[in-house]
This record gives structure tokens, sequence and C-alpha cells, in this order.
């Protein structure tokens, strides 16, 4: 099997046979719901972090009764699978106060099912990035430690922690050399198959996936190139974006997904962590600096910028928009990327969306006259 069907295999399955080998080994495994949570903590102590999603979810029965139509799908659909019992090979689950719909499955799981994970926890992150707040960061990400030594009985010292900022380092650098294969004419790789390896990160023992990563990029190097798509498109907006099928209808098409900004993608290791004489400071500062969201308020223009770089960087003709239905986050920066990519002569498509993927046929419609726009 070559690297890239096993990881397309692994990104498939939240509780894939790797997992699985990881929790009968004895060992724990925690998941996470945002991309601000620093992985590198619970790596430095011996926990297998999985970023929690919720594939093949068709119905929320029970997760309606507790949270609103007003809610987005992605939540509903993760809190029904907490509620079935999806979830009971994790020994905790890490919240961020990201969003107020985030912040309600982490309410109703603490009342309802408060006894499911030895683990549950709510890390603060602050809406704005300086020094204060960056200090402000580490002392909760040091309350984050204490907490997980204190459940499972563990220690996480200095030394561990920068080895585990070396071990992600180097998939930053791995994820990163694999993107730069896409600026080229023909790239090796297209969008739904680079979505299917980052996800494959999420389940995986980080050494293992860097192993995967580095064989990888070097098949890809005999690999035909694509050729004859109509246009190269970027895909920003906003999280819970976990399925390739999303990518398929577009590059169906004829549309080349080249790069993206989400967070199960490129904002969540586009920019390593440098290591100091405080590596939990340094995760503070890494974390909150990178490419945001718009939960950081201080950042809208930055975050515009970065979509613009990309368009540069890797030669996009077209930007596709797509924000989950009800998050009113993004719906906010929407207001402000649309302008300014306007200005600037980039086209862009706006899509509304549900976590489960529905509609084909009108998304269809709708990619194919945004690619025809495109071809003028």
């Amino acid at each position: 099997m070559d690297a890239l069907e096993e990881l397309t295999k692994l990104a498939g399955d939240i509780n894939s046979p790797s997992v699985a080998e990881w929790k009968d080994g004895g060992r724990k495994i925690v998941g996470f719901f945002c991309s601000y949570v620093p992985e590198e903590v619970l790596h430095a102590a011996g926990i297998l972090p999985c970023r929690v999603r919720a594939p093949g979810c068709a119905v929320t029965t029970e997760a309606d009764v507790y949270l609103s139509h007003l809610n987005c799908t992605y939540m509903r659909a993760c809190l029904q699978f907490a509620l079935d019992g999806r979830y009971n090979h994790l020994d905790g689950l890490v919240f961020t106060n990201s969003c107020d719909h985030v912040r309600r499955v982490y309410d109703i799981l603490r009342e309802v099912r408060p006894d499911d994970y030895p683990l549950l926890h709510m890390i603060s992150i602050p809406h704005k990035s300086d020094e204060d707040l960056i200090a402000w960061f580490g002392e909760e990400l040091a309350a984050f430690k204490e907490k997980i030594e204190n459940t499972f009985g563990v220690e996480i010292t200095d030394e561990g922690l920068r080895d585990a900022i070396g071990v992600y380092n180097d998939s930053r650098d791995l994820l990163r050399q694999l993107y730069d294969l896409r600026k080229g004419d023909r790239p090796p790789i297209n969008g739904a198959e680079a979505l299917n390896v980052i996800l494959a990160g999420y389940c995986l023992p980080r050494e293992r996936y860097n192993g995967l990563l580095r064989r990888l990029l070097g098949e890809l190097e005999s690999r035909q190139g694509i050729s004859g798509y109509r246009a190269r498109l970027m895909i920003a907006g906003s999280g819970g974006f976990d399925d390739p099928a999303y990518i398929d209808v577009r590059e169906e098409l004829g549309g080349l997904v080249v790069t993206d900004s989400l967070c199960f993608g490129s904002r969540g290791f586009w920019e390593p962590v440098t290591v100091d004489d405080n590596p939990m400071l340094a995760i503070a500062r890494a974390y909150l600096e990178r490419p945001s969201c718009p939960r950081m308020v201080d950042k809208v223009v930055e975050r515009v910028d970065f979509v613009k770089r990309m368009v540069a960087d890797f030669r996009v003709d077209g930007v596709v928009f797509q924000r989950m239905r009800y998050c009113d986050l993004w719906g906010g920066q929407l207001l402000y990327l649309e302008k300014e990519l306007n200005e600037a002569g980039i086209p862009m498509l706006s899509l509304e969306r549900e976590y489960a993927m529905g509609g084909a046929g009108q998304l269809r419609t709708r990619v194919q006259a945004f690619l025809e726009r495109i071809e003028g």
C-alpha cells in the first residue's frame, strides 16, 4: 500500500486501527475540538491527541434535544456522536471558547455526561494577541498541563515539551513541502487527496504520521502531475470542513483546489513554534500568532492578507468561501473578505453549507457557474 492510499484509508475513520492499537497498548487518547488546542502538551504527556469529528453523522435526534436548530450542524453532529458513545475510546475531551456553539457542547456534556471522560476541560483563549495576553495564555496552558498531570498521573517536563515541539514542527515542515508541490503547473496531488492527508494526522501517532508524510513526498516525485483543469481554486472559511466529498464536487467539474485557508488545513500547521527557554510560553505565542480564525478580533485585516498571499503564491484563479450555516464568526468575516477580494479583482464564490454533505446538485450548479465566470 502506498503512503497516499494508507493516509486516505486512515482519514475516514475516527476510531481507526492505529487508534485502537494505541488504546489496546494501555495508552491514553484525548479528543480536542479546535486548532487552538496545543497538541504538543498532550504529546509530551504520552497522550495521543485526536481531532474531534463526526464523519457520516446522518441524524442528530438526541443532540437536538439539547441544542437549538440555530446551532451549527457540525457541533450538533459531534454532540450526537458523544451521546451515542462514538467517542468512548477517548479518555478526555478538550474544548476552547472558540465560539458559543463549541462552548454549549462542553456545558451540555459537563451536565449530562460528567462521568464519561476522566478529562473534560475548557481552555480559555484571549480574543487578541499582545505580550500581556500571550503571557496570560501561557498561564492558561500551564493550568491545562497541571490538569493533565493530575488526571492521568503523568509528568510533563520542559524537555518533553521541547521534544514534542520538534516532532510537530517536523510535521509542519513536511506539510509545507506538500503544499509547495501544489504551486506548480502540474500538481502531483489534488485538493481532496491533500485534505485526506491532513485528516489522517489527527488520528495517528505523530511520529508515524511524519514517516508517512516523508514516504508520500518521495512517492509524489514520480507521480504524473494533474493537467487539463479549468481553474486553480482556493477554499477558505469556517471550521468543520473535513469531508473530501465537498472538494470532489469542485474537482470533478475541472476546478483544481491547490490551497486553502481552513482550520482543517493550512491554518492548523502553517507556522512553526519557535523554541526558547520557556517552551510553554513559546507554544502560547505561536498558537495565538498563527493564521487566525475570526474569533481573534484584532486580526481581521491579517486574515484577508493571508488569503491574498495564498492567492498570489499558488496562482489561484478563484476563491471558494464556505461557511457553516449559523456560523456567526465567519459570517462577519465574509463581509470584509468579499469587499477586499472584489476590489483586488479576485473572483469569489460564497457558499453556505451544513456539516453533512447534501444538495450536491445545487452545489454543482453553483460551482459550474463560478468556473464559467472565471473562464470569462
